[in-house]
């Protein structure tokens, strides 16, 4: 049996997921080479191949590269087949596995709601599909820490963690995984990576943009369950982590856990929640909501490295701009010597900002022109866009051909996954009020009272919005 996956199955290939980034992702490996001979979707509605083939040129049109007639798109369009069923039913799976037929080794992916999971493993279960295949799972993966503690347990009860891919998207940006490189391949950073040197660290995620229409949806999720236990957990182990003693799978993940098992968990007093003005108004959403669309939160690690460095991260709707950064901002030097001593120069930072506009920045001080000794700022940046002239590779093909290689570094562990939901476990349900805050505006004031930081959070600027 070859160890890559032959065959692909699509759970929900009629939702927005699948249109909006699964099929641009398909595109992509089959204008790599890499797209399996069958892709199978598999949904409720009442559809037969003609119209998911029409389903994913749509996809193709408004969300991938708009050629729904390239080589690539007409490969994918020629592998791709439909199945009808209910989730729920064992005939649904008895023709999957009929389908399948021949297939060494298909990629399960879960594209459905958390709520269908047990279901559809019960039913790949019952045709015995679960013996020779590999389960990528979707996020959120659990609602709170029981939850995914119960998902863990019906999913590895059938399939072993090998074959298990929990997905989260932002670990197959390529941003993300220079964030990794840049911290680990450069020995200068190693000596000042800690506490001694680093006063502080921030990570922020803002959109300009609402819920767009998924009121419903955000009403059961909110910006702490959406972004933060995963996306933005994820950065922060990729900052505060130990140095793998190996480039593998279980090397990273390890070292992943063990920073993540570190961080304290977050108390009421920790996090500042924010709603912004009219988001009751949007349809599905209770008229005395207290859901967040923004929430800052100050995070502690408890080990050597980091003891003391507070970790600020915050997210929102309707911010100013679009961006998604990490300051590492270090201490002032010991003694000044500048003839405006009593207004120091900003300490050094370094910022990665990993979108929009990607590139890493070292701000500097120099000596200013004139007769005093005076310092000014100078920022040394490098942007990613030199160096990449064409498309980056997509999250979610990077994802999908990880996926089939059964290389797992790109994916969360089992005990991973729980050690992010126990750090927010409390405060989903134990926390203040959320503070109303403009359209526009940088969320409530608030949560300048939890950053303690010599000037405050770092705001992207507006220029390198989208």
């Amino acid at each position: 049996m070859s160890d890559r996956s032959d065959a692909i199955v699509l759970f929900g290939a009629s939702g927005d997921l699948a249109k909006k980034m699964l099929f641009p992702a398909l595109v992509q490996l089959a204008r790599d080479d890499l797209l399996p001979g069958r892709v199978i979707g598999v949904a409720a509605s009442d559809w037969d191949d003609a119209e998911l083939r029409e389903y994913a040129r749509q996809s193709i049109v408004e969300y991938g590269d708009g050629d729904p007639d390239s080589p690539a798109a007409i490969r994918l369009l020629s592998v791709l087949s439909y199945l009808r069923g209910d989730y729920r039913r064992s005939d649904t799976f008895v023709h999957l596995s009929e389908r399948l037929d021949g297939a060494e080794l298909p990629l399960l992916y879960l594209a459905v709601p958390p709520s269908l999971f047990a279901s559809v493993v019960a039913g790949v279960v019952g045709v015995g599909l679960h013996e020779h295949s590999r389960l990528v799972v979707e996020k959120p993966f659990g609602r709170d820490l029981d939850g995914a503690r119960q998902l863990n347990k019906t999913v590895l009860a059938s399939f072993p963690e090998e074959a298990v891919f929990r997905i989260d998207h932002y670990l197959g940006k390529e941003e993300v995984l220079d964030l990794l490189v840049f911290r680990l391949a450069n020995t200068v950073l190693e000596p000042v990576w800690n506490r001694n040197y680093i006063d502080s660290v921030q990570i922020t995620m803002s959109e300009s943009f609402g819920v767009d229409g998924r009121g419903r949806f955000y009403e059961e999720v909110g910006a702490l369950r959406d972004v933060v236990q995963n996306h933005l957990l994820q950065v922060l182990s990729l900052v505060a982590m130990e140095p793998p003693i190996a480039a593998d799978a279980r090397a990273l993940r390890d070292e992943k856990v063990k920073v993540l098992r570190a961080v304290r968990a977050l108390e009421p007093s920790d996090l500042v929640r924010g709603q912004f003005t009219g988001y009751r108004d949007e349809e599905g959403v209770a008229g005395d909501s207290d859901v967040e669309t923004y929430v800052a939160l100050r995070l502690s690690i408890d080990s050597w490295r980091w003891a003391g460095v507070p970790f600020y991260i915050r997210t929102g709707k309707h911010l100013p701009v679009t961006a998604t950064e990490v300051l590492i901002e270090f201490k002032q030097p010991p003694q000044m010597f500048f003839a405006d001593a009593d207004a120091p120069p900003h300490p050094n930072h370094l910022l990665f900002r990993l979108k929009p506009g990607e590139q890493v920045t070292l701000g500097m001080q120099i000596n200013e022109a004139g007769e005093q000794l005076r310092s000014r700022n100078i920022d040394l940046t490098y942007e990613y866009s030199q160096e990449h002239e064409g498309p980056r590779q997509l999250a979610y093909a990077r994802l999908f051909q990880e996926a089939m290689d059964g290389e797992q570094r790109l994916f969360a562990r089992a005990d991973g996954v729980e050690a992010a939901w126990r750090i927010v476990d409390r405060v989903l349900t134990e926390h203040p009020p959320a503070h109303a805050y403009g359209q526009g505006t940088w969320g409530p004031p608030a949560a300048d009272d939890l950053i303690t930081c010599d000037g405050g959070w770092h705001n992207p600027p507006a220029r390198n919005a989208r």
